[in-house]
């Protein structure tokens, strides 16, 4: 007897052709996007590009224009309590009563979440562990709380519902180094137990703690992949570091195959003598380091002292997807073609 197949699992969050406009201007422009299950997404955007306006109404908390989103497979503008009890969403600027202490906001805001009477003291105790409030913050009125414990309450209050999704409108705004890196570890120790969906202006932490990243730019998606995909399609070249005892010309004479642009860069230590250090720039190829590395020992024995490929940053690719996305406004403006995906 042959085993029926299991249905799949619905998205943690579904987004089909979302639109969100004030009069003439399109603040969100069909938008689509999907985070799996246990996934930790990042959202990403120059200011104004739509990352809080699209968040806040996958959250419920603004409706669209027309499109539709999905919270566990509830559409949020028709069952948005539904919908909601699967959340837990903290806002960029996270509004806290001050004069509260933090057990006894989160008790609150527990119960105010469905949280049963006899379950909130155990809830509240779990969730102030997860977010490392138990020692330094437990008893503590709200108001003197520095950014960063601030910050862990809003997580804090997020979890409490027993979510299946979180929703976190830059968490690591304002925060010094050592706060920004505990609420890494925090949202990293969220991976396969719910689903979040994070934005962010510093692009090191995205790239650190996602599985998967989505740029939005003018009110629509951009990009969406793995940072090594989005590095794939949007770093058409390659960057090498050369220390060697040659000058420019002789790398590009050498090279000329490759077809390289060659330039000598001050920043680091070189080894000292004659070595001058290099970026070498090519069109992408892989596995090209071994093969950059004979021909110039070959050519130059003794001469080459270190060669090793640059890795873009998620900065680099953000720069490249959001010009790109530019560029292509400006030559529809400019030609009237039709922007892609529409008739």
């Amino acid at each position: 007897m042959t085993e029926e197949p299991r249905p799949m699992p619905l998205p943690a969050i579904e987004v089909k052709d979302l639109c969100k406009r004030y009069g003439s201007v399109t603040a969100v422009d069909r938008v689509n996007l999907t985070v799996e299950r246990g996934e930790i997404v990042g959202f990403l955007g120059p200011n104004g590009a739509g990352k809080s306006t699209t968040m806040r109404i996958v959250a419920g908390l603004m409706p669209a224009t027309s499109g539709i989103a999905y919270i566990s497979g509830i559409p949020v503008a028709w069952h948005p309590e539904e919908a909601r009890s699967h959340l837990g969403y903290m806002p960029e600027n996270n509004p806290l009563p001050e004069e509260m202490r933090v057990t006894e906001y989160l008790r609150w805001r527990a119960r105010l979440k469905g949280v049963s009477n006899r379950q909130v003291a155990a809830r509240v105790d779990e969730v102030m562990e997860s977010c490392d409030l138990v020692r330094k913050a437990r008893r503590c009125l709200i108001g003197t709380l520095s950014k960063g414990f601030r910050q862990r309450v809003g997580i804090a209050d997020a979890l409490l519902g027993f979510p299946d999704v979180i929703i976190l409108d830059e968490p690591t705004i304002g925060l010094d180094p050592h706060q920004i890196m505990a609420i890494r570890r925090l949202i990293k120790e969220l991976r396969g137990k719910v689903s979040v969906l994070i934005s962010s202006h510093i692009l090191p932490e995205i790239e650190q703690v996602c599985d998967r990243v989505i740029i939005i730019n003018q009110g629509r998606i951009v990009a969406s992949g793995t940072p090594d995909d989005l590095r794939d399609e949007f770093m058409p070249e390659t960057e090498f570091l050369l220390i060697a005892d040659l000058s420019a010309l002789d790398v590009e004479a050498i090279l000329l195959p490759f077809e390289p642009k060659v330039r000598v860069v001050n920043k680091g230590v070189v080894p000292s003598g004659n070595a001058r250090r290099f970026v070498v720039t090519m069109p992408s190829t892989s596995s090209l380091a071994p093969v950059l590395l004979e021909k110039l020992w070959e050519t130059q024995p003794g001469r080459v002292r270190e060669l090793h490929g640059v890795v873009p940053s998620l900065e680099d690719v953000f720069v490249a997807a959001t010009r790109r996305s530019w560029e292509m406004k400006t030559k529809i403006k400019n030609t009237g073609a039709t922007p892609p995906g529409q008739p």
